[in-house]
């Protein structure tokens, strides 16, 4: 897991950019889903940048997969990231 987080610092700095931004925006819990995609849970995190393919696809089912697969063959792209929205914490 600690290599996959390093090499989204160093040699992803789009899809870096884009977790960020998304934790800027929906709190620290982006980072949590961003580690339990990497750790193999899916519905949580995937990104594709470079060539470089991180995190655990969307299950088939999940909305947002027929989406991104329907937008990547459609138009392609260089750079991925797909971010769960973290769970709010009840109470």
């Amino acid at each position: 897991m600690d290599e996959e987080l390093r090499m989204i610092k160093t040699a992803m700095p789009q899809t870096y950019e884009s977790i960020q931004r998304k934790a800027a925006q929906l709190g620290n819990g982006v980072y949590s889903m961003v580690r339990r995609g990497v750790m193999g849970r899916p519905n949580c995190f995937w990104a594709m940048e470079g060539g470089r393919v991180v995190g655990t696809p969307f299950a088939d089912s999940h909305p947002v997969a027929a989406v991104v697969a329907q937008s990547l063959v459609q138009f392609g792209s260089a750079h991925v990231c797909i971010i769960a929205e973290p769970v709010k914490a009840e109470g």
